[in-house]
């Protein structure tokens, strides 16, 4: 909350009362009234609620949607000047067959310079492309060939830096639930890949793509603290992003993708495990959780949030409250069912969610629908964990026979791949055997001795059962269960 109120105390007092209007005049007076509370009083975040009359999932709602506002307000100022050149770009024709030669080379000596200030590698191809044929009999017709065909190249290494982290981020989501040594492998040729292509050209924009990919690599493919590095540190990598993008204010690209680095931000210092610095960075992100997840696959692994938001709530204490955050988080999301880890990892987290609520049922509704739509027979150890997770679902419910059969099916995945190669889904089978047992004697005992067993397991692939709180109240859920009679 505290970035929405710092932009909107920020605003320049016409873009304040041009926002302001507009929302009295699309009847948003809660939304209009929020704005003018942020800039004008000092009030608390419980004393607006109180005097809007919603409650903290509404106002949740509706900060996001005051800060989209803003946002798109923000944006069409910025893409003004931007759309004004692209428009005399597209204009051109009619600049070169009706004005003097000495005029049309002004004109497109002006729009290389505003071009080369907005790094539009695509426009620029088409001024060298005229300034070439005017001066065919030149000998500056040289100059502008080379200037072209450099230009050309340089907008294929953008369009190849793109690809390459579409790719790269579709390849990790395969990792991360398989673990697999090869898929890391791929993983490290890509970040290179993007290395020797942002080596070919000093180019900012090259520059931000490449730092996209290497941060995360560095954070969770192959973290730092564990291999040595090379070049600059991930807090220079930031400096310096940073610096691009105040440069480049006017670039509605890096308005965009400074998300990602905001994302970014949270994940290393969740890395390294400074809290403090993390919630500086958790909200924002928070607040954009929904646009992450559905516009920014290209640019990262955006599911990584959920995975995050999850280790901190319970790590807080406050796992509870994520079921109340959903209905706003999601409101406008949709699920890709075609992004089998990104779609698993959004159920996964919803299912938790439900868990932690004691809607059983809901939980287990989720993950039943995932595994009957998703195939994951390419990913058979995140498949036994999901299963493992729904086991527990259908323990809580009682429903022995259901739970009978998915734990004699996940037995014997476990039997095909041998017990060492997923001891931690064994010992969570096992607990949840004990719970529904007949032998009542020292369940609890038993319980208790296997948690520490099952807790100081690694597991290399996303562990959805590892994000089960295992504290007394989960022995005393799971010994207050009725045998198997």
């Amino acid at each position: 909350m505290a970035k929405l109120k710092n932009i909107v105390k920020q605003l320049s007092e016409k873009d304040f009362k041009t926002i302001h209007d507009s929302l009295i005049e699309s009847n948003a007076e809660k939304s209009a009234y929020l704005l003018k509370a942020l800039r004008e009083r000092q009030l608390s975040d419980s004393k607006i609620m109180v005097e809007l009359e919603v409650n903290a999932n509404a106002y949740y709602t509706l900060r996001s949607r005051l800060n989209q506002k803003i946002e798109e307000h923000l944006l069409q100022q910025m893409e003004s000047p931007r759309t004004d050149i692209l428009r005399k770009v597209a204009n051109l024709n009619e600049v070169l067959f009706t004005k003097k030669r000495t005029i049309s080379i002004a004109t497109l000596k002006k729009l290389e310079k505003e071009l080369i200030d907005y790094d539009l590698a695509n426009e620029l191809t088409v001024v060298y492309k005229s300034l070439k044929k005017i001066h065919v009999n030149s000998s500056e017709h040289f100059n502008y060939s080379q200037l072209y065909n450099r230009h050309v190249a340089y907008m294929l290494a953008v369009d190849k830096s793109e690809d390459l982290l579409a790719d790269y981020f579709k390849k990790y989501g395969s990792y991360l639930l398989s673990g697999d040594e090869v898929e890391k492998l791929g993983l490290t040729l890509l970040l290179k890949e993007m290395q020797n292509v942002a080596k070919l050209y000093e180019s900012h924009r090259l520059y931000v793509y490449q730092s996209c990919m290497l941060v995360f690599h560095r954070l969770f493919v192959e973290p730092e603290d564990n291999v040595q590095q090379e070049g600059e540190s991930i807090e220079d990598i930031f400096a310096h992003v940073q610096k691009i993008f105040e440069t480049y204010n006017l670039d509605p690209l890096y308005y965009h993708i400074n998300l990602v680095f905001e994302f970014l931000k949270l994940e290393y210092y969740n890395h390294y495990k400074v809290y403090r610095q993390a919630e500086k960075y958790f909200e924002e992100v928070n607040d954009a959780a929904s646009n992450l997840l559905v516009n920014y696959p290209y640019y990262t692994f955006s599911s990584q949030f959920l995975i995050s938001k999850l280790e901190r709530y319970l790590r807080m204490g406050t796992e509870k409250e994520l079921y109340s955050e959903n209905e706003a988080m999601f409101l406008e999301f949709e699920a890709d069912p075609m992004d089998v880890p990104g779609h698993l990892i959004y159920v996964v987290y919803k299912a938790l969610s439900s868990y932690y609520v004691g809607k059983y049922e809901e939980a287990a509704k989720l993950i039943n629908n995932m595994l009957n739509d998703t195939s994951l027979k390419k990913y058979p150890f995140a498949q036994m964990e999901v299963k493992a997770l729904l086991a527990l679902q259908y323990c809580m419910l009682k429903d022995f026979e259901l739970f009978n059969q998915l734990t004699n099916s996940i037995q014997r995945q476990i039997r095909m791949f041998g017990k060492d190669a997923c001891e931690n889904v064994m010992l969570f089978i096992k607990i949840l055997k004990i719970a529904v047992s007949e032998a009542k004697k020292e369940k609890p005992k038993k319980i208790a001795a296997l948690i520490p067993k099952f807790k100081s397991l690694t597991v290399n692939y996303f562990a959805p059962t590892t994000f089960i709180k295992m504290d007394d109240k989960f022995v005393d859920n799971l010994t207050a269960i009725e045998p198997v009679t």
